[in-house]
């Protein structure tokens, strides 16, 4: 349950890396539910111009931007895995922007319902801002198998990233709804389907 409802009814989407979170979410969308992006989010607040990317320049320096005007993603996760404090920093500048970007892309979303997908749902303490949890499923050596090929990264880099998120076993403990995605696109969409009429139902 919601701390604090939105006039909206809202679905938490949730799961590790190579669960297939977007997969899922592209189905709501075709079935005509507004899908909010925390990763899509996070990069709006940040756009070239805006005054979050200035606060960011002017803390990290020139070399934080790259020619095209665009945040240096890779210099600053470099910077923040080396130095914690500036995470804090960073964080502490970003997630109130987030979270009000966010607020307002639910607010304005023509759906019956609206799917807010954040990879760090259960890590930063958002399944208390949604009315349902929903996550996508499958055994680490899927997530292992996909990640590795879709991303083209290393066995070793795969399990660092997955180490560092949620475990299965606490992303599985705060969900209300959970799809299985170990198998063939037309059987994550079938559940996808199934899932939609419920959503419907209760945000009538």
């Amino acid at each position: 349950m919601a701390e604090q409802k939105s006039r909206k009814f809202v679905v938490g989407v949730t799961g590790g890396i190579g669960s297939g979170k977007s997969a899922a979410c592209s189905r709501f969308e075709q079935l005509g539910i507004v899908c909010v992006d925390a990763d899509i989010v996070a990069r709006q607040v940040v756009e070239p111009n805006s005054p979050a990317l200035s606060q960011i320049q002017q803390h990290f320096g020139d070399d934080i931007i790259l020619f095209d005007g665009t945040l240096n993603r890779a210099r600053l996760r470099a910077i923040i895995f080396e130095y914690p404090d500036e995470k804090v920093w960073l964080e502490s500048l970003l997630h109130p922007l987030i979270k009000t970007e966010t607020q307002a892309q639910i607010d304005r979303a023509n759906s019956q319902y609206v799917i807010y997908t954040s990879p760090l749902l259960f890590e930063t303490q958002q399944h208390n801002i949604v009315d349902r949890v929903l996550v996508i499923d499958v055994p680490e050596e899927v997530q292992l198998e996909r990640t590795q090929s879709r991303d083209n990264i290393s066995l070793a880099l795969t399990r660092s990233i997955l180490a560092n998120q949620a475990s299965r076993a606490q992303r599985l403990s705060i969900a209300d709804d959970v799809i299985t995605n170990d198998q063939e696109l037309d059987y994550l969409y079938h559940q996808v389907d199934d899932l939609h009429q419920r959503y419907l139902k209760l945000s009538e």
